[in-house]
């Protein structure tokens, strides 16, 4: 079977492997759609993301959905042509954040596709692979394939909102407008955002923030202030999530929520870390919370994509095969030209 693996920066190989067998308790899953998320692109472009290096070639992929292939012994809820939402999160259910119910913070989580722990834990750009049953949610409605693939992403969007708390009536700010941005522009009105702004700084994916519900969208390097000065185009607003990793853009939250409000972390900042104006923060009482992954809005986020509750089709630009992997991930660097790309199986 084919398989996408990233030996280090801008070394991506698609490599022939043997097809896995599941043991007791697991089931195969023949690859349906696999998203390419920002991470999956900073280990191919950087070798690392943050402070999680690649120390071995790793297959990256955990935005996916699948059909089940076969089934181990004890497999009760699954059957061989199953559609399956896959959660990529294995917490240890019994550290003290999973009895908290935070086991997105789980001290041993075994997140797929992630180079955070050694030997690094393998993700789904295969053919075939091989997944734990609890991780598998089938799924009966018509929701196809591609758009099932979008339940990881929208449950980071529907964590991220979490985070802030109530956002009903609000106005929401969210500086970077790509599959997590729009993601969290849907999770926002679903929460009751009254307003929601959008800035960044390519046309396409600001486009595609309109489509799925902004009020606003501003091309942050073209404000004749510059991005301080977006509170004189939108307003203050009550709420912002910084989604891009950009320092400008914390700077622009920091410039344009209101006294009293609430910052969400999203996008994951430079490694090197940034000079942060902790005075802001203090002076005017503004929430700085930061927001990792997800938890039990994995199942919210499968509910709503099967229920139409949202529509993710206006994300979705393009879909390779895998033996194209690097075409694919050329193309989903490339803001111009793409928001969210997706690999299928061969």
């Amino acid at each position: 079977m084919l398989t996408c693996r990233i030996h280090g920066a801008e070394d991506l190989r698609v490599e022939s492997m043997p097809e896995p067998e599941p043991g007791p308790g697991e089931v195969c899953m023949k690859l349906g759609a696999g998203g390419i998320c920002g991470s999956d692109m900073h280990y191919f472009l950087h070798g690392r993301i943050g402070s999680f290096l690649i120390r071995e070639p790793l297959i990256p992929g955990h935005e996916i959905s699948g059909t089940v292939a076969k089934v181990g012994a004890g497999v009760t809820r699954l059957k061989a042509g199953d559609k399956v939402a896959i959660n990529p999160s294995h917490a240890c259910g019994r550290c003290k954040a999973c009895r908290a119910g935070r086991e997105n913070l789980c001290d041993s989580m075994r997140f797929l596709g992630s180079a955070s722990v050694f030997p690094h834990v393998q993700g789904m750009f295969r053919e075939y692979f091989v997944m734990g049953e609890r991780q598998c949610t089938p799924v009966a409605s018509a929701v196809s394939l591609s758009e099932l693939a979008f339940a990881e992403p929208l449950s980071v969007a529907l964590h991220a909102v979490n985070r802030a708390g109530s956002v009903l009536g609000k106005s929401v700010l969210v500086t970077g407008a790509g599959p997590i941005g729009c993601l969290i522009v849907m999770a926002a009105r679903l929460a009751g955002a009254a307003q929601v702004a959008v800035t960044d700084v390519v046309e396409r994916p600001l486009a595609v923030a309109k489509t799925v519900g902004a009020d606003r969208c501003v091309r942050a390097d073209q404000l004749p202030g510059g991005a301080g000065s977006l509170a004189e185009v939108v307003g203050e607003v009550d709420v912002a999530f910084e989604v891009s990793g950009s320092p400008a853009a914390v700077a622009t939250c920091l410039a344009t929520v209101a006294r009293g409000g609430r910052i969400v972390q999203v996008g994951t900042l430079p490694a090197e870390g940034l000079q942060f104006p902790a005075n802001q923060v203090m002076v005017r009482e503004i929430d700085y919370v930061g927001t990792f992954r997800f938890g039990v809005e994995f199942d919210w986020s499968v509910r709503y994509l099967t229920e139409r509750r949202v529509d993710v089709q206006p994300l979705l630009s393009a879909q390779f095969p895998l033996q194209e992997a690097e075409a694919a991930f050329r193309l989903a660097s490339d803001k111009s030209r793409s928001v969210k790309v997706q690999l299928v199986a061969a």
